[in-house]
């Protein structure tokens, strides 16, 4: 499996917590910076922080990827769009959480998302 991460670093810990929870070995961590200038337009920046990610249309398609989103709303969301594009459908994305009553703070790895599942869930809300 393939993490891509427009986040914090991940630890050793926190991977082997997402390799628990997929049942999946990561085979590699792709760290894609996902700064963006606010002044500018937001769609070509995250089209290029995408891009960064270096993957073949062919591998966007077929390897199994799981995201870990920025967290700025306006960027995860345009990412989303994005990689729905890319990939023919949404990714699973991983949500961290932080530890409590950890000092300095500490994030684990919480649920993995699978974003495609709560869309086919939700569209049966349409009828």
């Amino acid at each position: 499996m393939v993490l891509l991460n427009f986040s914090h670093p991940f630890t050793a810990e926190q991977l082997q917590q997402l390799e628990e929870l997929t049942q999946k070995r990561i085979d590699r961590v792709i760290e894609i910076d996902a700064q963006i200038d606010p002044q500018q337009p937001i769609v070509p920046q995250v089209a290029a922080m995408v891009g960064r990610a270096g993957l073949t249309p062919q591998e966007w398609q077929t390897l199994p990827i799981v995201i870990n989103p920025p967290s700025l709303n306006f960027s995860a969301v345009t990412l989303l769009a994005e990689l729905h594009g890319r990939c023919g459908y949404f990714p699973a994305v991983v949500r961290l959480r932080p530890v409590p009553g950890s000092v300095p703070p500490r994030f684990e790895v919480a649920e993995i998302v699978n974003l495609q599942a709560v869309r086919e869930e939700a569209r049966k809300g349409r009828w």
